[in-house]
This record gives C-alpha cells, sequence and structure tokens, in this order.
C-alpha cells in the first residue's frame, strides 16, 4: 500500500477517534446509570387534578378527556420537601376490566435549585408503568433514561424510581437517601410536611 493510502487511513482513525471521544464527553455518554426515588403525594390542597371533559361521555372518563394536575414532591426517604409536579394526561382508554385507566401523559418534577426532569410516556392506574425521561435543567442537563412510576393510591400516591443516564455529577447526597418502603400507609416526616427549614432543599418548588 503507497505510504500516502497509510496515511490517510491513519488520520482516518485519528479523526474517527476524537469525534467518538468529543461526542462522549459533550453528551456524557458514559453508561453511568444513577437512580433516584421521590415521591408524589397529593395532600388535596392544590385543588388538584382538574378534569376537562373533551370526550362523548359525560358520566365517565373516555377517550380525549383533559386532566392536568399538580401535587407535592418529596424525597424517597420522606425527609424533604422538594418541590412538585407538574403536567397533563390524555385519556385514551377506560380498561373497566381492569377497573382503571390509560393515560397519555406529559409532565415535569421540579427540584427547586437543583432544577428539574421532564418524563413521557404512557401512565396506567392499574399496573406499574415505564415512562421515558425526556431531559432535564439544573444538575439534570442532559438526563436521559427511564422512570418507574408505582401506583401506591390512586391517585393520592405514586412512588418513583429514575435511572439517569448523561449526568455530567453524581446527585447530591440529601435527594438520594434510603427509600422508604412504598406502601399506601407512607407519609412524609412532620418537618417536610411542615416545611420547616430541615425539611426542605434549597429553594424548594411549591
Amino acid at each position: 500500500m503507497p505510504c500516502s493510502k497509510l496515511i490517510g487511513l491513519k488520520n482516518n482513525q485519528i479523526l474517527k477517534k476524537q469525534s467518538t471521544e468529543f461526542i462522549n464527553s459533550s453528551f456524557n455518554y458514559s453508561g453511568k446509570i444513577q437512580e433516584l426515588n421521590v415521591y408524589e403525594l397529593n395532600e388535596g390542597d392544590r385543588n388538584s387534578p382538574a378534569v376537562l371533559k373533551l370526550g362523548k361521555k359525560p358520566t365517565e372518563l373516555c377517550l380525549g378527556d383533559l386532566v392536568p394536575f399538580t401535587n407535592k414532591l418529596y424525597t424517597g426517604d420522606l425527609k424533604k420537601r422538594v418541590g412538585i409536579t407538574a403536567g397533563l394526561c390524555v385519556l385514551i382508554q377506560h380498561v373497566p376490566e381492569k377497573s382503571g385507566d390509560r393515560f397519555e401523559a406529559s409532565y415535569s418534577f421540579y427540584f427547586g435549585d437543583y432544577g428539574h426532569l421532564s418524563v413521557q410516556g404512557q401512565y396506567l392506574t392499574y399496573e406499574d408503568t415505564f415512562l421515558a425521561v425526556t431531559g432535564g435543567s439544573g444538575i439534570f442537563e442532559g438526563a436521559y433514561g427511564q422512570v418507574k412510576l408505582r401506583q401506591l393510591v390512586y391517585p393520592t400516591k405514586l412512588f418513583y424510581t429514575f435511572y439517569l443516564k448523561g449526568l455530567a455529577n453524581d446527585l447530591p447526597l440529601e435527594l438520594t437517601g434510603t427509600a422508604v418502603t412504598p406502601s399506601k400507609d407512607v407519609k412524609p416526616a412532620p418537618e417536610a410536611k411542615a416545611m420547616e427549614p430541615s425539611g426542605v432543599i434549597s429553594n424548594f418548588t411549591n
């Protein structure tokens, strides 16, 4: 093989390696997965959820009905209030044989100064669901992956486990304490529920 071709081949290999390193650096494709557990609780004081009837059945939820909502968000150990959820569910199918519904959901989780995470996908009220993590801001910039939604008490208590990729740094310790075992009886710590300084994160979203 002529020297010019050898040099060209070597240069192509170097450029390919540099491109791969740049992409991995820019988008943090390290493959590392970080888990984050949170509780979403509806404590009856946010006038949520609302129901906008667009479907053809006035007495029950049906295709096309919209359900905007916002609930309170706590760390997985229930020791700190971190913020809120906010989003919209669209009723896709009523499933009477399972006494539940299938929604298409798009919503965000707000963590005060830390930023937010956004998710999208199906939400089933009668079994565990996985939604896609579509992005984030602050410490969650570049986030992707999935989140497992576990229905504890419909529609007032939910437990989430995020499996996050793409983060530039490890998650803060105050967000990653050992999660309380999910059950229908879980409650936030008194100082978190009362929003005392020791029971909230910095500038928590309310």
